[in-house]
């Protein structure tokens, strides 16, 4: 029979041989949960995989009985993703140490450790990781541990779904407003059980591409493994695969064997088939920015530092006191001008008017009056600029008011000007557009803010037919499969760089800022206004 699959004919012929190369969820059927059940009134959904919102997964109650039983059912790997954890309502005495009960055991990997298979795992205590490694054939009752972190369904789908098991989530968060398409009842906010339906990734001997079949296609099989010679067939490798790679292995070429898809160069020119170089691997920086507008959605954008464009300050705006603080630099002295007015309760400190305009100085602690008695609060210490003359005044740190940034600075800045002389986020504009590229899709945004540097994966790549240009690809945000040919590279030295700004989604958004700086803690909250 011929099927038509994801826009590919393949010929599933009686005798032809299929190396089965993965598997991974291609929906999911959801139906509205309640006390862990599906609910008599709810009609089960089908939802893709690229479907809105941020969930919380719901641990699962039914234990594993066995560490293989874990390692079979769940992924696990180097990834970020791909790190499970696991209690025991009972302890577990390993040789030279115990692991209490209910205590949190993160598996990490599995590998090969003195001729056995094993978990390599890891217990946090007293801020301290200890690591061991559990054998596959241990036994004993593990149940899941809950899991506080927030994903996207395709996260989910992909790292979070237990093998021949449904999983509950928690709508944690709605990117998008509802409208009638969306297959969820208005204002919905509670849990979801979803069933996960499956595809099958498979090669075929002659063909270059991968062929995606469903798995509730009626064919019958039969495993010949044990009987063939595999390496006869092409092995897909991702990008995750490829920059596991060891630096000595590259340049390498590749042929792309399922592109990603994008109408943004260089995405709209790697398509199947097309030979490319990959000279190398690294980690690179980029300014997340974010554009600044009142209303959502916001566009997201990573920008590489070799952005050739120049930028503009624009006037930044201060909801308290304390971001006052945070925001002022040795460098410049800022001014703002308030936007709403604040009465002091103290008289020792200023009571500020709209219009006021002030120049921020430094924190100290002040010492007042209230209820008849002295205490001493932390204050900011400002300039009041009058028409003609100056006044010290003392603003309370927990001041809930208004402020934007008067600009006085007229000087244009390359990106990494701005992150070398100022703290992040900090607001700018387009002001010269870079030339080197053909669009220059910041160029038409009114407004950004730059809101952190993070440090990424990407590939450096060009195309092998026409070597005048290299690209880099970003390894965790790109679908894209390739398989290695045994050519050589003929131009060991890389060609120019071009600089490509990422535009990303929302939800990609919300998964650099978590997952990419980890270590970048928010700044304390200010102090709390008296009761």
């Amino acid at each position: 029979s011929i099927y038509e699959m994801f826009g590919n004919e393949c010929c599933l012929s009686t005798g032809e041989v299929i190396k089965v190369i993965g598997f991974k969820i291609n929906k999911l059927i959801a139906s509205i949960c309640e006390n862990n059940e599906v609910s008599q009134f709810s009609a089960k959904v089908e939802l893709p995989l690229d479907f809105p919102g941020l969930y919380k997964v719901v641990a699962d109650k039914t234990p594993y009985v066995s560490i293989q039983e874990i390692t079979r059912k769940f992924s696990i790997g180097p990834t970020r993703f791909g790190h499970p954890c696991f209690y025991s309502p009972e302890d577990i005495k390993l040789a030279n140490f115990t692991i209490k009960r209910g205590e949190q055991i993160t598996f990490n990997s599995v590998e090969e450790v003195s001729g056995m298979m094993a978990v390599n795992c890891g217990v946090i205590r007293n801020n301290q990781t200890h690591y061991f490694t559990l054998p596959l054939s241990r036994e004993g009752i593990f149940y899941e541990c809950e899991d506080d972190q927030i994903y996207t369904l395709k996260e989910i789908a992909e790292w979070k779904i237990p093998k021949c098991r449904n999983r509950i989530v928690k709508l944690s968060n709605a990117l998008h407003t509802w409208d009638s398409s969306n297959p969820l009842p208005e204002n919905f906010d509670g849990c979801l059980i979803l069933t996960p339906v499956y595809e099958v990734q498979a090669v075929m001997k002659f063909r270059k591409d991968i062929v995606h079949i469903l798995s509730d296609l009626d064919v019958e099989v039969k495993d010949i493994t044990d009987c063939y010679d595999i390496n006869s067939f092409l092995q897909p490798l991702s990008l995750e695969d490829v920059f596991e790679k060891t630096s000595k292995e590259f340049p390498m070429v590749a042929e792309i064997m399922e592109g990603p898809s994008g109408s943004q160069k260089p995405y709209n020119i790697l398509n199947t088939g097309k030979e490319i170089v990959i000279y190398k691997k690294y980690q690179a920086t980029r300014v997340l920015a974010s554009e600044i507008r009142s209303d959502s959605p916001k566009r997201h954008f990573l920008i590489p530092m070799s952005y050739k464009g120049k930028f503009k300050r624009r006037p930044r705006e201060f909801p308290t006191a304390y971001d006052l603080e945070i925001a002022r630099s040795e460098k410049e002295r800022l001014h703002v001008v308030a936007t709403k007015a604040f009465d002091s309760p103290y008289k020792e400190l200023f009571s500020v008017s709209v219009g006021d305009q002030f120049l921020v100085q430094q924190c100290q602690t002040s010492e007042v009056l209230y209820e008849g008695r002295k205490k001493l609060i932390d204050v900011l210490t400002c300039e009041q600029i009058l028409s003609d003359t100056y006044k010290k005044v003392l603003l309370p740190m927990y001041m809930e008011g208004g402020f934007v940034e008067v600009i006085h600075d007229k000087k244009q800045y390359q990106i990494s000007e701005i992150c070398k002389e100022f703290h992040l986020p900090f607001n700018v504009k387009v002001s010269v557009r870079d030339l080197s590229v053909e669009e220059d899709v910041l160029a038409a945004v009114p407004g950004l803010q730059f809101e952190e540097e993070i440090t990424d994966s990407y590939l450096l790549i060009s195309i092998a037919s026409s070597p005048m240009e290299s690209w880099e690809i970003p390894v965790y945000r790109l679908n894209m499969s390739v398989h290695l040919l045994s050519k050589d590279v003929q131009t060991i030295v890389p060609p120019v760089t071009k600089t490509t700004v990422e535009e990303i989604s929302e939800e990609q958004y919300y998964m650099v800022r978590r997952y990419e700086n980890p270590t970048l803690h928010p700044p304390p909250r200010p102090p709390k206004k008296p009761a």
